[in-house]
């Protein structure tokens, strides 16, 4: 038995946010009653990649029911409070303001049902100076700075997911399983609002007290920003290679072992992690030239040996054809389509994963 085995939720959503946590619940064993436009959720129409459909609506609608619903007519709205009554769980992603204007309001809800757990999740929250403005994954990683922090020196640059998306449907999702758990102790549902430029703002809170203690974080490219050495290097063939040192432990182990140069390890410039980012040219300059030395597959070696942590630099390619992906295979209207699997693994559990839904007809 899945551990939302049983568990009703109904989604009003589209795009990616609100579907991404809606999936999550279904892939647990929550039946997901999504409900759609008559035009249908607008990420059905992203791309058509995946056997001819939406890589997006692909990945984050397994396992779900589509109903179309009219929400301006009275059938629709008599149809969505018959689902609402026998519902566990409400997520929706509507404009702010809307489900209340549509006769839904949260707060009648709570006094109709009790225990039902309501989510809605928008760009601004309900209230503050922008909470009416439209938001979307890249208009937030804008708003909110992350993109001042990503890419190379010259310009700032998109994440290359849609990262504020996703992080807004993973905090969705832990909410309302919180929401659940103290239900499950008082009796009693939850209404919660999840904003997306609050999300992201939580997510950029080191680089946020950075630039608060004076020391305004600055794109580096495939580097970190408060470690040194953290970031590419090229051997003398092969492919490049990313190592991390994270500690003045590892970072001895470098100079010994692969830099061939102990004496650096308690070296001012260089001893601490600190010291180290204040000389990043000097100190990425001698890793450099260690890498020089050797190729790639030696590089490799001598870095493993060393315990060193490393990773190739890989495109979608490389993942593509990775030894370490694992892949679940979800039915859709167009036939199967192979995905990557979620992270999440159960002991002994052999989770299977429902099939893509249609577009039904109308029922307004």
């Amino acid at each position: 038995m899945l551990p939302l085995e049983g568990l009703k939720v109904v989604a009003i959503e589209q795009a990616v946010a609100a579907p991404f946590a809606s999936s999550r619940l279904a892939d647990a064993g929550a039946h997901v009653t999504k409900i759609e436009r008559p035009e249908g959720d607008f990420a059905r129409g992203y791309d058509d990649v995946a056997a001819g459909q939406s890589s997006y609506f692909v990945w984050l609608n397994r396992g779900k029911s589509s109903v179309t619903l009219n929400l301006a007519s009275s059938k629709g709205k008599d149809a969505l409070e018959t689902l609402l009554a026998s519902a566990d769980v409400l997520v929706q992603n509507l404009k702010p303001g809307a489900l209340a204007r549509l006769g839904f309001a949260p707060a009648r809800l709570r006094t109709d049902y009790p225990r039902l757990v309501t989510c809605s999740i928008s760009g601004y929250g309900d209230a503050g100076p922008m909470a009416g403005r439209k938001a979307y994954d890249l208009l937030i990683q804008a708003e909110s700075g992350l993109c001042s922090i990503t890419g190379g020196p010259d310009e700032p640059a998109r994440v290359g997911i849609s990262i504020v998306d996703v992080a807004t449907g993973a905090t969705a999702y832990a909410a309302i399983l919180e929401a659940l758990i103290r239900r499950g102790i008082t009796g009693k549902g939850s209404d919660i609002s999840v904003s997306m430029f609050d999300v992201m703002a939580d997510w950029l809170t080191v680089p946020l007290l950075n630039h608060e203690g004076g020391k305004s974080p600055k794109r580096v490219g495939l580097a970190h920003p408060s470690i040194a050495p953290y970031g590419v290097f090229t051997p003398k063939s092969g492919a490049p290679i990313l190592i991390s040192i994270q500690s003045d432990r590892e970072w001895a182990k470098l100079c010994s072992l692969f830099i061939g140069d102990p004496a650096l390890a308690t070296d001012p410039r260089f001893a601490t992690n600190v010291a180290r980012v204040s000389n990043r040219t000097e100190t990425d300059a001698l890793v450099a030239a260690a890498f020089g030395k050797v190729d790639a597959a030696t590089a490799i070696d001598m870095l493993t040996r060393a315990d060193i942590a490393l990773a190739s630099v890989n495109d979608m390619a490389g993942l593509s054809a990775h030894p370490h992906l694992r892949r679940i295979t979800v039915d859709s209207p167009n036939g199967p389509v192979s995905v990557p699997a979620p992270g999440a693994v159960f002991a002994g559990e052999q989770r299977r994963y429902g099939p893509i839904p249609g577009l039904n007809p109308q029922q307004d």
